[in-house]
C-alpha cells in the first residue's frame, strides 16, 4: 500500500476549510467587483497586522530544525504591505488602520505558537499564508488591479518579484513538506493548526463583513 505524500494528505484534509475560506461573503463581494475601495483598504489593513506577527515569528524560527527550511526571505510581504497601505490611506497609515477582533484572534494565534516555541504550528500558518498568497492570491492581484486601477502601487503585496516560477516555487515547498521528519501524531498537529488558520482568516472576513454593515 502506497503511502500519501504529507503535502497531499494536508491539502485533502483542510480542502474544506480552505473553500470556505476563499469562498466567504466578503471576499466574493471583492472577487466579483460588487465590493469598494474601501473594502480593500480594510483587507490589506487586516494583512498588515497578521504579517507584521507572522514575520517577526520568523526571526524566531530562523534556526529551528522544522521551521527553517521553509522561511525564505523571497516571501516576505511586511514592506510590499506597508507601502501598499502608505499608497491607500496615506503618511499616517499607521494611525488609520486598525485590526478587527478575529484578526487580533489570529495575531494572538500566531503569538502563542511563537512562545510555544512549535517550529510545526509556525509552519502550518506560513503554509496557510503563503502558498495562498503564490495561488489565489495572484487571481486577487489581478482583480484589484482591474476593479481598481492599481498598477504596481496598492496589490504590491501580491507581486512577488522575487520569485521567477510561482509554480516551482510552490513544487519545492511541498517538497519540504514531504520531507518534514515529523511522526504521525506532530503531522496531525501540523494539518488541525492549519484548519485552525483556515478558520480564523474566514473569521477575519466575516469580521469585515460585519463591520462593513454596522457601517
Amino acid at each position: 500500500m502506497s503511502v500519501i505524500p504529507f503535502s497531499q494528505a494536508l491539502r485533502e484534509r483542510t480542502r474544506t476549510g480552505h473553500g470556505e475560506s476563499e469562498g466567504a461573503g466578503f471576499m466574493h463581494d471583492l472577487m466579483t467587483g460588487v465590493g469598494t475601495r474601501d473594502d480593500y483598504i480594510a483587507l490589506v489593513a487586516q494583512h498588515y497586522f497578521v504579517y507584521e506577527a507572522l514575520e517577526a515569528a520568523a526571526t524566531r524560527f530562523v534556526n529551528d530544525p522544522d521551521a527553517a527550511p521553509f522561511i525564505n526571505e523571497q516571501l516576505t510581504r511586511l514592506p510590499a504591505l506597508e507601502s501598499d497601505l502608505e499608497f491607500l490611506v496615506g503618511p499616517d497609515w499607521r494611525e488609520k488602520i486598525h485590526a478587527v477582533p478575529a484578526t487580533e484572534r489570529y495575531v494572538a494565534r500566531i503569538r502563542e505558537v511563537e512562545a510555544e516555541g512549535w517550529g510545526g504550528g509556525f509552519v502550518a500558518h506560513h503554509y496557510t499564508r503563503y502558498l495562498g498568497d503564490l495561488s489565489g492570491g495572484q487571481a486577487i492581484g489581478r482583480l484589484m488591479s482591474r476593479y481598481f486601477g492599481f498598477e504596481t502601487n496598492g496589490i504590491l503585496f501580491y507581486l512577488f518579484d522575487q520569485i521567477a516560477d510561482p509554480r516551482a516555487f510552490k513544487d519545492t515547498y511541498r517538497e519540504q513538506l514531504d520531507a518534514a521528519d515529523w511522526e504521525t501524531d506532530e503531522s496531525e498537529r501540523v494539518i488541525d493548526e492549519v484548519i485552525t488558520a483556515y478558520r480564523l482568516n474566514t473569521d477575519l472576513f466575516e469580521d469585515l463583513a460585519a463591520a462593513k454593515a454596522a457601517a
